[in-house]
């Protein structure tokens, strides 16, 4: 028995957690711990949906996977539109015409002719050319658990016409789209269009969208639209990125939307259906997704050109390559840290990230404060990425709040004082193992308008010593704190101490070791800060209305502008009073007439001048503690190439390469069968088996007497 289980074992690892016959596939195998929400491309807006939707839909446009800074390239479109800029009647208007001339600005975009569909059931087609699945009885419902029951799929080309009935969807006020006030403001037509469709009436059924005109989107031929803005937005281009602006299928929207389906969560949010180089294959969140190559996609090839490092790097080896280059990717529901890196230490999973627990296994930090891996990393040749994220942590003041808002000269100094006493050095070291970069405005570096070096240096919490910042003295804080009105941390109008709310939705293990430490922080200049704890739901809402005053809060960029970031402290997006983004309720006229002149203008010197007022008007009012970038770590096995982060780009699965005869070899080496066990229990069975062969022999002598 023993010598059958060993013999078992040569192919692959003995303890593998997937098939015999997947040991030497090209599949990439990682996990996830959270199962999506929306995988309908009309509302999802979350990291962890579009770690599949990114591969399975195909907007106009891309990221370049390599370039640096980052670059849109054309994904289905033909070419990067350029806008033509046209007056209030209509007429063209030169490329340098002023904001204030351009009424409108028509984006021509050409879609990229042979792109079809995966296959799916919404497009099976009978012998004599009609649909399938379209009229389905509740009887025929009955017979369906999961799209993977339908016996039979279709394809077609995706058109023109798809692009915009998707941009429809993004209007249809039953979707909730995210983007769908953002869009309102510019795309022409896009309100009196909602408008119409809730005017219409909504029985649940399908709405067929094709019946219904949005002025601002026209159809020019099979691969040809135009989509019509308001005013002057350059910023439109980087949403043609985004897999909101993917095709959609009509068919797609009539299948979804018959009766019974969606109990049997067989909808666009389980099953999408796209263009893409992946499909989803299987969808179950509670066990496992995989995603498969989409017979039917019409091809890409690797990057040509990259930065050039790149060449070095090995990262333009599969240069003109056709994509994907993987067959299949695998992911597994991982709740728990410990199991999910265990396994990826084994090598189950080609990349992991890096989390508290098992940071001090992975990386350390050199002299010069440069991140290494450990020896047991290195043993393993495991490989370390870091970037530091397009994204900003930061502490906000209410500034709605008399206490500790408004634009009073004494409650000024009161947030530079505390700026000065929130060392967000200290809490990126202690709760981020050091993965983070210390903020100095609200512009994440690699975003235009972001300064290095000296002049990205905040002055009014940093001095400048040998170029390099250092955060000014406890002591400064505490005469800002004086000037204030609370010497001590004591009002001079009342003797009381200053005592401060902190709103927090933190959750898990370390949030009571986080707080702890924010309130230390204030501490030091008198601060009595009161910790309100409560779930993300309940804080929400005191934010929209304004009953907090100090909480932490994050912004990660949907594009690569300044944009995106500064319109977070613009005043008509108040949290309370207009229900936007501007969380702290932040309003100065100055700062907003810029935001007004900055926001669509091109890069430029003159747009940078600009910026950089708004960033120092912003340091002085200080309305956030500016906090932290977050940098990212990843690990990965040697097998497991062309990694590069790119923190805009989320389709990249595609450029992944897999080395399934390396990764199947390292499996069995690092995972020997463990025999000890088994010989153990061999030796109890045969030692059992001695008392019962001796009772067996004094009978049988017995009997024989």
């Amino acid at each position: 028995m023993l010598l059958i289980l060993l013999n078992g074992c040569g192919e692959r690892a003995w303890n593998a957690p997937y098939p015999a016959s997947e040991a030497k596939s090209n599949t990439l195998y990682s996990s996830f711990s959270e199962r999506p929400k929306h995988l309908d491309p009309a509302r999802s807006y979350a990291a962890n949906e579009y770690a599949f939707i990114a591969q399975i839909y195909e907007p106009p446009l891309q990221y370049h996977f390599l370039k640096r800074p980052y670059q849109l390239v054309p994904l289905a479109a033909e070419k990067v539109p350029e806008p033509l800029f046209l007056d209030q009647a209509g007429n063209p208007l030169p490329d340098d015409a002023p904001v204030a001339d351009v009424a409108f600005s028509d984006y021509e975009i050409h879609i990229k002719p042979g792109m079809r569909y995966q296959p799916h059931p919404a497009l099976a087609k009978d012998d004599a050319g009609v649909y399938r699945y379209h009229q389905l009885t509740e009887e025929a419902v009955e017979r369906f658990n999961t799209l993977a029951d339908f016996p039979h799929t279709g394809t077609r080309e995706a058109t023109a016409e798809d692009f915009i009935y998707q941009i429809k969807r993004l209007a249809n006020p039953r979707l909730h789209s995210p983007i769908a006030s953002i869009m309102a403001e510019y795309i022409v037509g896009f309100s009196e269009f909602a408008s119409e469709l809730t005017a219409a009436g909504d029985n649940g059924g399908f709405i067929d969208l094709r019946q219904y005109r949005m002025a601002g989107v026209t159809q020019l031929d099979r691969y040809r639209f135009k989509v019509r803005l308001r005013g002057k937005y350059p910023q439109f281009v980087y949403w043609l990125a985004m897999t909101f602006f993917a095709p959609m299928p009509w068919e797609a929207d009539l299948f979804y939307s018959q009766p019974g389906l969606d109990k049997r969560n067989i909808s666009l949010n389980w099953y999408p259906i796209g263009t893409g180089p992946f499909m989803l294959a299987e969808n179950n969140p509670n066990l496992r997704m995989v995603l498969a190559r989409n017979p039917h996609f019409h091809g890409e090839a690797y990057p040509l050109q990259g930065e050039p490092e790149d060449g070095e790097n090995g990262m333009l080896d599969d240069a003109g390559k056709a994509l994907p280059l993987i067959d299949k990717a695998v992911y597994s529901l991982e709740q728990e840290v410990i199991p999910r890196w265990n396994k990826f230490l084994q090598g189950y999973y080609d990349t992991s990230g890096v989390s508290s627990d098992s940071f001090d296994q992975a990386v350390k930090f050199g002299s010069g404060g440069e991140a290494n891996l450990t020896d047991e990393m290195l043993e393993r040749n495991i490989k370390l990425a870091t970037a530091v994220e397009t994204s900003i942590f930061y502490l906000g003041f209410n500034m709605a709040d008399p206490v500790i808002g408004g634009d009073s000269e004494e409650n000024r100094y009161l947030r530079q004082a505390i700026s000065i006493a929130v060392n967000f050095e200290e809490y990126i070291s202690i709760f981020l193992n050091g993965r983070g970069v210390v903020a100095h405005g609200p512009l994440p570096l690699g975003i235009f308008g972001s300064r290095e070096g000296p002049e990205g240096i905040n002055p009014v919490v940093f001095d400048i010593e040998k170029g390099k910042p250092r955060r000014k003295s406890l002591q400064e804080a505490r005469a800002l704190m004086a000037k204030a009105g609370y010497p001590n941390g004591k009002s001079i109008r009342t003797g009381r101490p200053l005592v401060l709310n902190y709103e927090s939705a933190s959750a898990g293990p370390d949030s009571k070791a986080q707080l702890n430490w924010m309130r230390k922080q204030l501490k030091q200049l008198g601060i009595q800060l009161v910790i309100r704890a409560t779930d993300y739901n309940r804080f929400q809402e005191k934010l929209r209305k304004g009953t907090g005053q100090l909480f932490m809060f994050g912004w990660n960029a949907d594009y690569p502008d300044p944009e995106n970031f500064l319109f977070l402290l613009y005043g008509p997006n108040g949290k309370v009073e207009h229900a936007g983004e501007n969380a702290v309720n932040y309003d100065n006229p100055e700062f907003n007439a810029l935001f007004d002149q900055m926001k669509n203008m091109e890069n430029s010197p003159e747009r940078q001048e600009i910026i950089d007022r708004m960033v120092d008007i912003l340091r002085h009012d200080a309305p956030w503690i500016w906090g932290f970038y977050p940098k990212a770590f990843s690990l990965y096995h040697d097998w497991y190439g062309n990694v590069k982060p790119n923190l805009m780009a989320n389709n990249t699965l595609k450029y992944k390469r897999i080395d399934p005869a390396t990764r199947n070899a390292r499996q069995q080496a690092w995972n020997p069968p463990v025999v000890w066990p088994l010989v153990l229990l061999v030796l109890v069975l045969m030692a059992s088996t001695v008392p019962a062969m001796l009772v067996y022999r004094r009978h049988e002598r017995s009997a024989a007497r």
